[in-house]
């Protein structure tokens, strides 16, 4: 009867690895040459919708302004360097919109 306790509780810490395993792992979203982290998608939302742009200065802007916000997470710091960033990030969020964690679209990777 131990043993099988033993062995229950076993497969339970295997299960809680597992799904912790899982959590860490990130999802990466690949798209015109860049990869970056579905988080750092989110987190560029975000910043969009916390700051209050006029239209004048977005025109004005030769990279576009999250580009300027020093809590942009790094690994979308490169894109800012191109001179397609502004469709980048769009496409970005769009392609973070679905369901990414699923792989539903073929520029997710390390879904789940």
């Amino acid at each position: 009867m131990g043993g099988r306790t033993v062995s229950g509780v076993l497969s339970h810490v295997a299960v809680v690895l597992l799904v912790l395993l899982q959590g860490t792992q990130s999802v990466y979203i690949q798209y015109q040459g860049f990869q970056v982290q579905l988080e750092s998608v989110k987190k560029l939302s975000d910043l969009e919708r916390q700051w209050v742009f006029s239209p004048r200065l977005q025109a004005q802007s030769i990279v576009p302004i999250p580009c300027y916000h020093l809590a942009l997470p790094r690994d979308l710091l490169p894109i800012c360097t191109s001179k397609e960033a502004a469709s980048i990030f769009k496409a970005l969020q769009t392609i973070a919109e679905d369901n990414c964690e699923l792989c539903e679209n073929v520029a997710c990777t390390g879904c789940l």
